[in-house]
This record gives structure tokens, sequence and C-alpha cells, in this order.
């Protein structure tokens, strides 16, 4: 059985330059979100995770010269001296901090094998399409600049190990996007680097929490490049792995286009059936499981779910599948939220007035506020083997892209 996870040897920013460097994940900004943040900041990551900001405007994002460039850009990094490559395997500890909020974990070369074999375990489906981009981006660079977040049950070992790793200076200690510190301590002393891999192997089991899309292209790649060598960097993937309690998830809020040819008052009668229904004067951010806030025709309301059986599988006792199948699918016709175009999602990052703003402007009819979804709730659905419904997470603070680098040899 192979390992879950070993040390590698990071492509990294020198300290000097990582605060320049740092870029938000790909997939949070699309192209024009990405050309204005790079805009004067040409040691941006963004030049290589999302180059078609480098050619003209209206170049497909997915075309080869895209991928060609996003490999230029890298070079450029590396030739200039602003990225370096670590000389030998590494863990490195890396820790976010934001509005008070901590967490602290491991960044590692995580197992191919273990995620085909399901040791690595997923939540959620993934898209061709996404997948295709992220192999070809992979393929163009021959290195994963894209960390997949993991997560593990805590330990109190590794607890102590990353702490000890992390009682002196960092290595890089930048701001971020969205107001992230990420600060990251190498790890390259052999007996400590050994023992740091016993005890994550030891765990048995990791989670992705964010990242299927990266994950799952890197297992293709690895596909594709098989020669029978387990220990080939290909057979593995960045990933930066957090204690499953030190991790946030946020509300994953649901806007419905119109109300599927009722009235306000129809649709506040129908909902009456399945749910306790009080009107509030403020804005409802649920502060327990099965309740729900919902924005409709200039009115925060109250939703708290009657009593009755719920479902004995940990998929359908979510409150994002609860809301699915006892209103947006039997009240407002949207049977699959993956395809129909009435219904989108609205990260809790944004907060409530996001969702009032698309309700009051028209271009939402109802909006609904969730309860995040809980590690715990989300270590079951995996255990067991089921997906989560489409949207049901939103992590922060999230990781930040160009820090480190795993480069395919």
């Amino acid at each position: 059985m192979s390992a879950l996870v070993r040390p590698f040897r990071a492509l990294r920013p020198r300290p000097e330059h990582a605060a320049a460097v740092a870029a938000p994940p790909y997939d949070v900004v699309d192209t024009d979100e990405a050309r204005a943040l790079a805009d004067g900041r040409p040691l941006s990551f963004l030049h290589v995770s999302r180059p078609e900001i480098d050619l003209p405007p209206g170049t497909d994002p997915h075309s080869g010269p895209v991928y060609e460039r996003g490999a230029e850009n890298l070079a450029r990094l590396v030739e200039s001296g602003v990225l370096v490559r670590d000389e030998t395997p590494s863990f490195y500890v890396y820790r976010m901090s934001l509005d008070g909020h901590v967490q602290t974990g491991v960044a590692c070369a995580a197992s191919v094998r273990a995620y085909e074999e399901n040791r690595i375990r997923k939540h959620e489906l993934t898209r061709p399409d996404k997948e295709n981009d992220r192999v070809r981006h992979i393929d163009a660079l021959n290195a994963q600049t894209g960390p997949v977040l993991l997560a593990y049950r805590s330990s109190e070992r590794l607890r102590e190990l990353l702490a000890a790793a992390s009682s002196g200076a960092p290595l890089i200690d930048a701001d971020g996007p969205q107001n992230v510190r990420h600060s990251i301590w190498r790890v390259s002393d052999p007996a400590t680097v050994a023992e740091l891999e016993r005890e994550l192997n030891a765990l048995g089991r990791l989670y992705i929490a964010d990242g299927h899309h990266r994950s799952a292209a890197a297992a293709r790649v690895a596909q594709a490049r098989r020669s029978g060598d387990a220990d080939a960097s290909h057979e593995h993937f960045l990933a930066v792995a957090f204690p499953h309690d030190e991790m946030r998830i946020l509300d994953y809020n649901r806007v419905i286009s119109d109300l599927n040819d009722m009235t306000a008052a129809e649709f506040l009668e129908r909902l009456g059936a399945e749910f306790q229904v009080r009107a509030a004067e403020r804005p409802v951010k649920p502060a327990a499981r099965r309740t729900f806030g919902m924005y409709l025709d200039g009115t925060w309301y109250a939703l708290a779910l009657k009593s009755g059986a719920l479902p004995a599988d940990p998929v359908g006792r979510l409150d994002v599948s609860l809301l699915q199948a006892r209103v947006i699918a039997p009240l407002l016709g949207i049977a699959d939220p993956r395809t129909d175009a009435r219904i989108a999602f609205v990260g809790g990052v944004r907060g409530l007035a996001e969702l009032e703003r698309l309700v009051d402007s028209g271009r939402a009819a109802v909006a609904f506020a969730l309860h995040p979804t809980s590690m715990e709730e989300l270590m079951d659905v995996a255990d067991a083997e089921r997906l989560m419904p489409p949207k049901s997470t939103w992590f922060e603070p999230k990781l930040a892209d160009g820090l480190l680098s795993h480069v395919l040899d």
C-alpha cells in the first residue's frame, strides 16, 4: 500500500518576493478580475495560473497559446531568480491567519495511488472541462502550481510537531489576497521529516476539502505518464493538509431567478407545509442546522424545518440537501442544480447583503441563507463514499497560488 504523503522539493519565491508573487487560487477569479489584480504586478502568479491575461482580450483561455504563455511566464520567474527550488525534499508548515482565525497545516506531496484507492477521499463530482483545463496546464508547465486543500482528523501529536517546527522565524511571511496572512516554515531536518512522514501516513486517510479538479487532473497526468516507478514525481500532487477542527467552512447560499409561476404569497403559503415561517426585521443568518434565512420581496424570513423524520444517509441529512428536496425541487421546479440556469450560488464570504442586492435588483426572485456544512458532515459523506450536492462548502481562508509549487521531474 502506498504512503499517503511524502516530502518534496518546493519551487517557491524568495522571501523578499513572496508578497508580490502570491495570488488568489486560479478558480476564484475570472479573466477580467485576474487581469485587474495583476495590473502593475509583473511578479503576480496570476501570469502563470491565468496566463490569458497577457494575451489580447477575447483570447480563448483554453487555447494552446495560453498554456504556452503560462509555461513561459513560469520559466521567466525561475530564470530571474524570483522563484527558487529547494535542494532537498522537505515538508512545509503552512499557517493562514485571517481576522483572528488561525489554522496550521503541512504542505506535502500527496499520493495519486492513495487518491485512486480512495484513501484520499472525495466528496464532489468534477466537470470534464475544468479537469481538462488543469491537465493541459500541468502538462504545459510540467508542474502543479495550485495546491489541493486537504483535511485530516486532528492529531495531538501532529499538532505538537507542527508547533515545534514553526517556533522560529518563518521562511515566508506575506500578506496575500483577501487580507490572509500566509506564513511558511521549511522542515528539512531529516529526523523531523521522518517523524512527520510517519505521523501523517499513520492517519490512514485524508479528505479533499477544496481542489477536486486539481487532484483529478493530477491523477490523469500520472496515469498518462505512468511507468511503474511509484516514486516518480508525477505520482504525487501538491497539497496542504490541515486538522479538521481548525478549518473554517462558510455558508454557501442559493438564489433563484423566479418563483416558478407563483406569487410571493402563494410561495409563502406552500412553504408553510414544511417550515415554520416567521418574518424578521433584520437579515437572517441561520445559527443552527435545519434553519434557513430567506429574502423575498424586500422582507427577510426565518425558516425552521418542522419536526419529522430526517433521512438516515449522511447526504440526505445535509441542510443543502433538505433545502433542495423540500423547497428548490418540489416548489421551485429545479430538479438538477448542476445544470439549471435558474439557480445560482453565492459564497458566504460575500455576506447577506449580496443576497439582498441580487433580489432587490431583480436578478433573483428569492434568496436562501444556509447554515454552514460542518467538517464532520463532510468527512461522514466522504467515509460513506457518497457525494455532496454542488456548492455545499466554501472554505475560507484560501491557500495562495505561487507560494509553493510541485515540479514534475
